[in-house]
């Protein structure tokens, strides 16, 4: 089998050293134009691979990031990936994405694993805020950013929507047209995203007037099968909600599937907003009102974030980003009791 070019190979075409071919690989400077086109001339004609390995032996980083992510199937995170990807590329960092399906015990495998295999940072959306796990990160001195949702216990970078702000202007629009019998499918009140939501929905009911009915607070876990038995559970009231607000993309999915089954009409005897865009969105009739996020903002803001992390090896203010989101009023929130 033909043994794959080495530095030595790249040195000896070029007539140069083994120091100089290094220097030029490693973007070191020193070389002069000449010399250099020379061994980017033998480095191209040879084929040559830099080892990843060595560089890391050389440099003690790899350009690698993990992402840690809760649930893998929701449409959010492969957007935020897209947005972390694409200022990954442009600095030549390779990323590794990892679900851990809401489990802290699997985060926290993850986690390990992501040390051994030396990344530089994490970006990370944990399925435990108390972050005792994550100290484990720091000791390494891997930076870390956090998305979606805070880490309590560790002085990291955190990238935040403003979700009480999105969860009122979807309540308030409800109120606005005329609701008032207006249910909430929470997320885990123990999760950033969970409680602002419900926070949100609790302020504007509490600025309109409107006592919170504590039958139409209805507790899911940011799973499409929660919104399904979510929305059984409203179904089954002897005075059911006229509009609904679902606190997750998931959910709404699975509320959407049970509005079905129930023959339960979508903005005409119910109508409905959910926190989060998603593909089905638009297709169904009536289209559904979200409050939509800049979810590849989100993850560029993340990456980038952790790179000057990475880079200046530094001491850093603690920074935290909040984006705004947008509620995009489409068919499936009515006026009280209007058809279509």
């Amino acid at each position: 089998m033909e043994s794959k070019p080495n530095i030595q190979d790249v040195a000896n075409l070029a007539n140069v050293s083994i120091a100089t071919v290094s220097r030029v690989i490693n973007n070191q400077g020193g070389v002069r134009k000449v010399t250099e086109e020379r061994i980017l001339k033998a480095i191209e004609e040879l084929g040559y691979i830099r080892s990843a390995a060595a560089r890391t032996m050389k440099l003690k980083e790899t350009n690698t990031i993990g992402v840690i992510v809760p649930d893998i199937k929701n449409p959010f995170f492969p957007l935020v990936m897209a947005g972390i990807e694409q200022k990954a590329r442009e600095k030549e960092y390779f990323t590794i994405l990892s679900s851990t399906n809401e489990s802290p015990k699997i985060e926290e495998e993850i986690v390990k694993n992501f040390i051994e295999r030396g990344v530089d940072g994490v970006i990370i959306t944990t399925a435990n805020e108390n972050g005792d796990h994550l100290k484990l990160l720091e000791e390494q001195g891997i930076p870390v950013v956090a998305v979606d949702r805070s880490i309590k216990k560790l002085e990291v970078d955190t990238v935040l929507v403003d979700n009480k702000k999105g969860a009122y202007q979807a309540v308030q629009q409800l109120i606005l047209q005329g609701h008032e019998k207006i249910s909430i499918i929470c997320g885990p009140l123990n999760t950033t995203p969970g409680l602002e939501r419900y926070l949100g929905y609790q302020q504007a009911l509490a600025d309109y007037k409107i006592d919170q009915d504590d039958r139409y607070v209805i507790q899911g876990d940011f799973g499409e099968q929660s919104g399904y038995q979510c929305t059984e559970k409203l179904f089954g009231l002897d005075e059911k909600p006229t509009a609904i607000f679902s606190s997750n993309n998931m959910m709404t999915i699975g509320c959407m599937k049970a509005l079905e089954d129930l023959n339960w009409r979508l903005g005409s005897e119910v109508s409905f907003i959910g926190f989060d865009d998603v593909d089905i969105a638009t297709f169904l009739n009536p289209k559904l009102s979200v409050v939509a996020r800049p979810m590849n903002s989100i993850g560029e803001i993340a990456f980038l974030l952790l790179y000057e992390r990475i880079s200046l090896k530094g001491n850093l203010p603690k920074r935290e980003y909040s984006l705004a989101p947008e509620l995009k009023i489409r068919q499936s929130c009515r006026l009280v009791n209007q058809t279509f």
